[in-house]
């Protein structure tokens, strides 16, 4: 399937309104040509934004690396923390210009969505820094180094376009539709749609369209274009015997298709079937290959033990005649006689290199043109059966063969399966901040930087809550949802994370001190001519301090409702509340590796559910700074 410049503008202002304040939390390489950028925002919903060469849009599932992507780790040097500001369309054409910036930089990647496609970053002055493929044509060369030019334009830009320009179509001696398409580079569905809609026939060449004709067409366009670009859309998938395609909007001449609750959707849909169907192939491919040249040999094999069955059966044949000769008065081979007998039975005497030679039907067998009749048969018996026992080799080869094809077969199953994707679950509200339930069952959210910081008080601080801080500089806000009734063991284990989750895990900080305090303490403005930091609060009055010993938390697996979620918090309520857990403390092995341990000892327990979960979510769960795994096991809520 292939994108319209139409339905990229559209695609891109959607794109835009999603994305506002976002930036880049990762990246993920998918194949050579596709890549998967996580998209962060510290009060919203993570998105995932799929940048192919053949498309961009929103997706909704995340598929598991294919291929290497020769872009992969220049972009994640290069972009990685940055902001999305701004995605632009090139005029009407299938370019899509992505700006980054952030900490002082900032880079343009640009997306050409036609012929075999481009990836392409850029500086800021357009300077190319990076490429998929490298560009050498006569308007224009593409590589590292060089400025960034885009293609010519051909045609109108559809975006722009008049009933003037449309009119230009009377000079034309082509049909109409082709003039359409190539002119305004709509494809062909568009195209057949804009003339099912005017009644126009589209073979009309263009000199002999009226101008009554042409306004219908030109008001047909604008309104199609118009639909699409505003998010009119009537979506449906077209099924057809070979591909599978998506529009934005209905086709009157179709009968083969379903519909789709939006664009996006249906177009991630598509895509990530395309991609997971490609990937199949990709990864099958060489063990195709293998198994296509097993089957060829098992063939010449079956053929091998048929031509053996046949020769030996001639020589047999041979044989059996030359023992009748005798009877008949013969004694020698070269009697004419004989000659004649053998000649019936396909079989001659020939001599090679002046050895006499015996030929029946291409099988040739050396004999003594002295020897009597008898011991001339009974070679012949001889090696009609060398010729049968040949079989039963052939037949074991055979039999390796096609235990190699099964072999293979599986394996290719195997690869297969390897192409995996999982579908993105929607989160929680809490699940953009730290977060764990109590032994008390009552909820706790904390910040995880300035902005979840103060988001966490700006925007979930309530009356019956308690707020929590750690008596240390780069402590999060913890907050204890509906606490009125103060529960002695939810105030301790929430004044433990607050300590755990703060600057002290990170330098091993033992013997702090938590305090919790009432909502109306929090001054979410500075005193008067007073500036507080973001994230920075003002307290007032008392406050109720709880000494936290240690530093130890557990990271457990939690199942709520129908999905299972990652949290981590202090030990006992992670016990009781989850299916498994793993117990850490301060130091040892840095976030990743402590994450990618944790998962190992989580797919021991709960396989069929951590197997879809990524090292990318645990890591996010874990307190900043290294940690080492203490002890592992089941909790007290397994199933």
């Amino acid at each position: 399937m292939t994108l319209s410049g139409i339905e990229i503008k559209y695609l891109i202002n959607e794109i835009s309104t999603r994305t506002q304040g976002y930036y880049v939390s990762n990246i993920y390489g998918i194949t050579k040509d596709g890549l998967l950028f996580k998209l962060h925002h510290p009060e919203k919903q993570d998105i995932l934004l799929m940048f192919s060469t053949f498309g961009l849009w929103i997706s909704s599932v995340k598929i598991d690396q294919i291929e290497q992507n020769k872009l992969l780790k220049r972009f994640r040097n290069d972009l990685l923390r940055l902001k999305l500001n701004k995605i632009e369309q090139l005029g009407d054409e299938r370019i899509a210009y992505l700006t980054f910036s952030g900490f002082d930089k900032e880079f343009v990647l640009v997306g050409e969505f036609f012929g075999d496609g481009n990836i392409i970053l850029c500086n800021k002055e357009m300077k190319i820094l990076a490429l998929l493929h490298s560009i050498d044509v006569r308007h224009r060369k593409l590589r590292v180094g060089l400025p960034y030019i885009a293609p010519p334009q051909k045609g109108h830009n559809i975006f722009e376009i008049s009933k003037e320009d449309i009119q230009e179509i009377k000079s034309s001696s082509i049909p109409a539709a082709n003039w359409i398409g190539r002119m305004l580079g709509l494809p062909k569905r568009f195209v057949e749609e804009i003339f099912l809609t005017t009644n126009v026939d589209s073979k009309t060449k263009g000199n002999e369209l009226v101008d009554d004709d042409i306004k219908r067409i030109y008001d047909s366009i604008v309104l199609l274009v118009n639909k699409i670009v505003k998010g009119e859309h009537s979506p449906i998938i077209i099924h057809d015997d070979k591909t599978i395609d998506v529009s934005p909007v209905k086709l009157g001449n179709l009968n083969n298709y379903s519909d789709v609750p939006n664009f996006m959707e249906g177009l991630d849909m598509v895509f990530t079937e395309n991609i997971v169907n490609a990937g199949k192939t990709i990864q099958s491919s060489h063990l195709d290959k293998k198994i296509h040249d097993l089957e060829t040999k098992l063939e010449e094999q079956s053929k091998a033990i048929n031509q053996v069955k046949e020769t030996s059966k001639a020589i047999a044949v041979v044989a059996k005649s030359i023992s009748d000769m005798i009877s008949k008065g013969m004694t020698s081979i070269e009697d004419p006689n004989a000659i004649k007998i053998l000649a019936k039975h396909y079989s001659q005497l020939i001599k090679e290199k002046g050895v006499p030679i015996l030929k029946i039907n291409d099988e040739k067998i050396k004999i003594d043109l002295k020897s009597s009749l008898p011991a001339i048969a009974s070679i012949l018996f001889d090696e009609s059966k060398k010729q049968s026992a040949a079989i039963s080799s052939i037949q074991k080869l055979m039999e390796k063969t096609e235990k190699d094809i099964t072999k293979l077969t599986g394996q290719v199953k195997i690869a297969e399966e390897s192409v995996t994707f999982s579908e993105v679950r929607k989160k929680n509200w809490f699940e953009r901040y730290r977060w764990f339930y109590t032994s008390d069952g009552l909820l706790a959210i904390g910040g995880r930087d300035t902005s979840s910081n103060s988001a966490v008080i700006r925007k979930h601080l309530e009356n019956n809550d308690k707020v929590f801080h750690a008596e240390i500089f780069g402590s999060p806000f913890f907050i204890l949802k509906n606490s009125q009734e103060l529960p002695f063991a939810s105030l301790n284990e929430v004044a433990h994370a607050t300590v755990c989750f703060s600057r002290a895990w990170r330098e091993v900080m033992y013997g702090m001190s938590a305090y919790w305090i009432n909502p109306e303490q929090v001054k979410k403005s500075a005193p008067s001519g007073q500036y507080l930091p973001k994230g920075s609060f003002t307290i007032d009055g008392k406050r109720n301090f709880i000494k936290i010993p240690s530093l130890k938390l557990a990271v457990g697996l939690l199942k709520k409702d129908e999905s299972y979620l990652l949290t981590c918090g202090p030990t006992k309520p992670i016990k009781e509340n989850c299916l498994c857990y793993s117990i850490i403390e301060p130091g040892g092995l840095e976030m990743t590796d402590a994450a990618k341990k944790i998962r190992n000892e989580f797919l021991k327990m709960k396989e069929s559910v951590v197997k879809t979960m990524s090292i990318d979510e645990f890591t996010r769960i874990l307190p900043a700074g290294k940690s080492h795994v203490v002890e592992s096991r089941l909790g007290d809520a397994s199933e």
